[in-house]
């Protein structure tokens, strides 16, 4: 296999598993919950971070409680929570030791085996043991776990995910042949966009791609990222998949957008540190209804060829105490673990206005904006936001502040020439071939239109000749399209004019 670029430097001690454990596991906690999908990989760890001055334990429902570290018989008829439990804190059970329990909170509905948890904890905290859940998701916080410390190990290092796929593609050799050839920049592409998996998808999914066709090349880079997408599954709600064009060309005008995203690369977020730059941040697109502000947002990813996420501002209000917060922050913890993405928040006016006034919620808008702002700020995945804005008055100000964004460009209502190539796009697009009609009049006849407008009428004036036995679209089927359907700019000149004058100087022209 081909080399991959420069190692990274040694992951600190924070993003250490091993450390993780070693330091949380010697007595310190007496109730820990471990949120893992791998349970063979932390079943290692916690064999090898244990203290050898503490005894091991572990439990599952099949088995039921035995040592941990030599081949023993069970605690009879442990097989059953409550058993085990109730054994931990027994007197036969008692002494400083780690004991796990695999999958245990399922259990916790029945009150004998949540009071027997408590018991147990207890036992283990007067002996500095401690009792380890060891869950695939992090369990709801009933009375037994109201005190658990909540452990949520890290995902791999780009180290620890270089080293991971080299051993499945060797592994996999060993049963069947199969063609490896993948460059060594691709190579560093792939490890970046396996980040935020678990050791265990990652070693699944590089699996899976090394026996499709039997090789693992670079075309693999875009079967890795779907099969990501597809391993972490619903966004939950509030965040969706969005299909961006193919290619640039697909989209009119946008130019000195276009020319900023070509002179940076959210994938190359390593390179960048190294020269010492950080990856791009962030834009905030403000613009006329219709413009093409969320055009603009797929062309960033489009031009980076990353994955891009829809975060629905709105939909992120819920009637119940706590699941805002819980919504926005799941939408971006699990944008991050899609780094490199987009994360495409539309009218981001709908979710945060209320965060510049004194509302009458309670104050959650204010929350929920800070939120928001402290992942902005701090979060160091190569996550990159592009918000969308139709009226600019109603976003607090902090939002705008130096900083936050990299830029704010304001996206106009298209130009003579943009609309002529946006005419060719949606034709061509139709299957009807643009040099068979009078684009410049077109063009010119289409002024004050934005782009989905100049869609509309396209499919306005097809389906006049739909209509009409299927007869062929013709200029004058498009001229009366325009002609009898206002632009929103003459609907609203005055609010338009009034956003404009705003733009003009604090914001960057995206033509």
């Amino acid at each position: 296999m081909a080399a991959a670029s420069p190692t990274p430097p040694p992951p600190s001690r924070e993003l250490d598993p091993d450390g993780i454990l070693a330091r949380e596991l010697d007595g310190m906690h007496p109730l820990v919950v471990i949120v893992t999908d791998d349970e063979n990989d932390i079943r290692a760890r916690i064999f090898n971070q244990v203290p050898a001055a503490m005894a091991l334990r572990q439990w599952t429902v099949v088995r039921g409680l035995a040592d941990g570290r030599v081949s023993s018989p069970p605690v009879p008829e442990s097989e059953h929570p409550t058993v085990a439990l109730a054994w931990v804190a027994s007197p036969d059970g008692r002494g400083r030791a780690a004991t796990v329990f695999y999958d245990l909170a399922r259990h916790l509905d029945d009150p004998r085996t949540a009071r027997a948890l408590k018991e147990a904890v207890d036992a283990a905290h007067a002996a500095l043991g401690t009792v380890v859940l060891v869950e695939r998701t992090l369990p709801p916080p009933k009375d037994a776990l109201a005190e658990a410390h909540v452990i949520e190990l890290p995902p791999p290092t780009d180290t620890e995910i270089e080293a991971i796929v080299r051993d499945v593609v060797r592994d996999v050799r060993k049963i069947r042949p199969i063609d490896v050839a993948i460059r060594r920049s691709n190579f560093a592409r792939l490890v970046r966009n396996l980040r935020g998996l678990s050791r265990r998808q990652v070693r699944r999914l590089v699996t899976a791609a090394a026996l499709h066709e039997q090789r693992f090349d670079d075309r693999d880079l875009e079967t890795v990222l779907v099969r990501k997408r597809n391993i972490l599954g619903d966004l939950g709600g509030v965040l969706e998949f969005v299909e961006s064009p193919v290619s640039l060309d697909e989209i009119g005008g946008l130019a000195n957008l276009k020319a900023w995203l070509a002179k940076r690369h959210l994938d190359r977020s390593d390179e960048a540190a190294a020269f010492g730059l950080r990856p791009p941040r962030g834009v905030l697109l403000l613009g006329v209804q219709g413009a093409g502000k969320s055009l603009a947002a797929k062309a960033i990813a489009t031009a980076w060829g990353v994955p891009l996420l829809r975060l629905d501002a709105g939909a992120l209000f819920d009637k119940y105490i706590g699941e805002s917060e819980r919504k926005l922050r799941e939408s971006l913890e699990q944008a991050d673990r899609m780094a490199p993405a987009v994360l495409w928040i539309d009218e981001i006016e709908k979710g945060f206005a209320s965060a510049a006034s004194l509302s009458s919620d309670g104050g959650l808008s204010r929350r929920m904006f800070g939120s928001l702002l402290t992942w902005m700020q701090e979060r160091t995945a190569p996550s990159f936001l592009a918000a969308t804005a139709n009226d600019i008055s109603a976003l607090p100000p902090e939002l705008l502040r130096k900083g936050r964004f990299d830029e704010v460009f304001f996206v106009d209502l298209p130009t003579p020439e943009v609309r002529r190539k946006i005419l060719e796009i949606h034709l061509a697009k139709r299957k009807r071939d643009p040099i068979a009609f009078d684009l410049a009049r077109l063009a010119a006849a289409s002024e004050g239109f934005s782009g989905a407008e100049i869609e509309a009428a396209i499919e306005s004036a097809m389906r006049e000749a739909f209509g009409e036995e299927s007869r062929a679209v013709t200029d004058a089927d498009l001229l009366k399209a325009f002609a009898t359907s206002p632009p929103i700019s003459r609907v609203m000149a005055g609010r338009i004019g009034e956003l404009r004058e705003w733009a003009r100087g604090k914001t960057v022209p995206a033509e």
